[in-house]
């Protein structure tokens, strides 16, 4: 399931992360790449250890954490600390496809992987984050402070920037329920009892579909 989430940050937030990175020392995005997405892996990143890093990981987390529709699509288990990613011109990401285990300061299987922007369309060209799907490539380029979702097993690739620079915060979640067709069920259910609480909040049928979503999710939830 391929998903784009809007304002994820608020405008204070994402004023403050576009703050921290005007003022961040980036280095080789490679450091933390794969041996097969090294080679296809050129781009800047914050260290681990950098101050700004640890202060961006906070407003990220707390803000996906908080945004019920990235709840309801990743049902999170783990999050891991985002990368904090620039691309100026010449920098892209060839075609790979993410390592199932991230190993850093969290270990987790790598079940979805998002792209959160934090650069406006206009502000750089080409960089376009192409990722392949049932329904073919689909091309992606949001406005800053929203999120796009998407298998971790999914081949994906950023293209050649050509002018400006593009910012970006990359994680990995595992999810409670690991099977991709059991989450997106569930995902599809909850958006149908949202619905049915905006549009007819005393219906009784509410009651009998959230007892299904929970009862389904007893079942394939790994806590």
């Amino acid at each position: 399931m391929l998903l784009a989430i809007e304002n994820v940050l608020s405008n204070q937030e994402l004023a403050n992360v576009r703050g921290l990175y005007a003022k961040a020392r980036f280095g080789d995005g490679r450091v933390t790449a794969g041996e097969l997405a090294a080679k296809a892996k050129n781009n800047l990143q914050l260290a681990a250890n950098a101050a700004e890093t640890q202060v961006l990981t906070g407003i990220v987390h707390d803000a996906l954490h908080c945004n019920p529709l990235f709840v309801s699509a990743a049902l999170p288990k783990v999050v891991c600390p985002p990368l904090f990613n620039r691309y100026v011109p010449g920098m892209d990401f060839g075609t790979h496809v993410d390592n199932a285990i991230r190993i850093s300061a969290v270990t987790l299987r790598a079940d979805v992987s998002g792209t959160l922007f934090l650069s406006e369309p206009e502000e750089y060209s080409g960089g376009e984050l192409l990722i392949e799907d049932t329904y073919g490539v689909q091309t992606i380029k949001l406005s800053a402070g929203s999120l796009v979702l998407y298998p971790s097993s999914s081949l994906h690739r950023v293209e050649p920037i050509t002018d400006g620079h593009r910012d970006v915060a990359v994680f990995w979640v595992q999810s409670m329920v690991r099977d991709i067709a059991q989450r997106s069920l569930l995902f599809q259910l909850d958006a149908s009892i949202q619905g049915l609480r905006a549009r007819s909040p005393e219906s009784p049928e509410i009651v009998s579909l959230v007892s299904t979503y929970h009862n389904l999710l007893r079942m394939w939830a790994d806590i």
